[in-house]
């Protein structure tokens, strides 16, 4: 039977031998139980081999039998080769322990598979630097404690040897953040107010991989730690109260990027800014982010884009041909370009590209001026064209049939001339995709818009050739629609087929 936990010690003969279970491996409900008469002092005692049961000879067993029999053996010596390793491994821990050869106290520490270490230490150590063990151990003379149902023996060992250490933090240096984490899960248990203090200090300094990262977290919130442990904190969790908005910190990411001098650097953090937005956005989905960008605030910056764009043009445009900037003009026309495809990715990512289509088609003096510069330095603007017909042929932009319409009146002449540009110039152009994307957006249009641009198309295409986007997928689409199965709407919106394929 076990003691009441107020009854912390019982007599036993004239050495006061005291024995103390402990249920739980981080004492979270202690209690006492009388013990077993002492056995002679040793340092360290494993387990021994768990025996596997022999099986009454079956002539002719089963294949269930034979399965059975085969994952018994399978997990017999799974558990034996792991108690082999702990031991290998607490061994080498109480190799090196300043423990001495005969202690006044007795203490084991045992797992909950069985395995067992016991070790000869001093009463005044433990009672000088653990307040739980000051609380059990009040009466003098020699003592048994067991420690059971312990998570991780060999930390629970080593917390212990810790406590024979002056400097515990020139201890604690190489330990992994993992092995830190536990010792101090065993030091806050035991109450052992250095190594606490040690094992904080030495998490606060040392920098955590991502796994790391969250381990520290979750074993901070879980333990009852002094204030200290919120300052290792503040690498995770910003202040409230000082905290920039994360508008204002992703609108000056943003500006700095389309503002950058060095080229390279620019669509280095183009890209990796790009991929922490879509990380946020998906990594977000099921619960509220604290990382926003307005509306307002990214079309401030498509606004800004476009005036310097127009400007570039307008200066190009009435520039003399020798003039020496003019090749840097033209390269300022194309980054302009480029930061504006940027911009309307995260706005299609974001869900917040609807509006810039109406702008993009409400361009017409950049759509005069773009038809006047050089094809050379003017085909990444009609990037921004194909980049909405895309978005829109896979339903991921919605707007009027009107803004639709409006767009490809706009922009769709430029589009065709740069396209052959495009194919050649660079390798972000997706010759396949923007015919698609174009294709479906020309057929989202009234059937009689459809026949317009698609006759019109055709007529380029036999020109062209493959300088001119290939849409004959939908132009197959609209011949059907409008000569093959046509579709009439009485007043009441009822429809009837009407198949001519016969």
């Amino acid at each position: 039977m076990a003691a009441s936990p107020n009854n912390c010690t019982t007599s036993k003969s004239k050495n006061h031998l005291v024995s103390t279970m402990i249920k739980q491996g981080f004492i979270s409900n202690p209690y006492i139980s009388p013990s077993p008469s002492p056995s002679p002092p040793r340092v360290f005692s494993p387990t021994s081999p768990t025996q596997i049961p022999t099986r009454p000879s079956n002539p002719s067993p089963t294949l269930f039998e034979m399965m059975s029999e085969e994952q018994t053996r399978e997990s017999k010596h799974s558990l034996f080769e792991s108690r082999h390793k702990a031991h290998e491994r607490v061994s080498k821990v109480l190799a090196d322990a300043p423990f001495p050869r005969v202690g006044d106290v007795r203490l084991t520490v045992a797992a909950r598979d069985g395995f067992k270490v016991s070790m000869d230490v001093h009463r005044r150590v433990l009672i000088g630097r653990s307040r739980f063990f000051a609380e059990k151990l009040k009466s003098n003379g020699s003592h048994s404690v067991e420690i059971l149902d312990c998570d991780d023996v060999e930390v629970y060992v080593e917390t212990l040897v810790l406590m024979y250490c002056e400097d515990l933090k020139k201890k604690l240096i190489g330990e992994d953040v993992s092995k830190v984490l536990g010792l101090l899960k065993i030091s806050s248990a035991i109450m052992f107010d250095d190594g606490v203090l040690a094992c904080l200090e030495y998490l606060e300094a040392v920098p955590w991989t991502i796994q790391e990262e969250e381990k520290v977290v979750s074993h901070l919130s879980q333990l009852q730690l002094p204030d200290s442990a919120a300052d290792m904190l503040q690498r995770v969790v910003a202040e409230p109260s000082t905290s920039p908005s994360s508008d204002d910190i992703l609108q000056r990411l943003l500006t700095g990027v389309l503002h950058a001098k060095d080229d390279k650097a620019r669509k280095e953090m183009k890209t990796v800014i790009s991929r922490l937005l879509r990380e946020n956005a998906s990594s977000s989905s099921s619960r509220e982010s604290n990382l926003d960008i307005s509306r307002d605030s990214l079309y401030h910056l498509c606004h800004r884009c476009l005036t310097s764009l127009i400007l570039c043009l307008s200066e190009a445009t009435s520039a003399d041909d020798n003039r020496q900037d003019r090749g840097v003009l033209m390269g300022e026309i194309a980054r302009e370009a480029d930061n504006l495809q940027w911009l309307v990715d995260i706005l299609i990512d974001r869900k917040m590209g609807d509006e810039f289509v109406n702008l993009w088609a409400e361009q017409k003096e950049l759509s005069v001026l773009h038809s006047k510069i050089p094809t050379m330095y003017r085909h990444e603007i009609s990037k921004i064209t194909a980049q909405l017909c895309v978005a829109i042929g896979r339903g991921n932009l919605l707007v009027p049939k009107e803004v639709r319409y409006s767009l490809l009146s706009t922009w769709l002449e430029s589009l065709y001339e740069d396209f052959g540009w495009m194919k050649r110039a660079g390798r972000s152009i997706d010759k396949k995709l923007v015919e698609e994307g174009l294709g479906q957006t020309i057929l989202t249009l009234p059937l009689a818009q459809q026949q317009t641009i698609l006759l019109k198309w055709f007529d380029r295409f036999l020109n062209k050739g493959d300088d001119c986007p290939n849409i004959q997928r939908a132009f197959e689409i609209w011949w059907r629609r409008s000569f093959v199965k046509q579709y009439t709407v009485d007043s009441q919106l009822q429809l009837a087929l009407c198949d001519y394929t016969d």
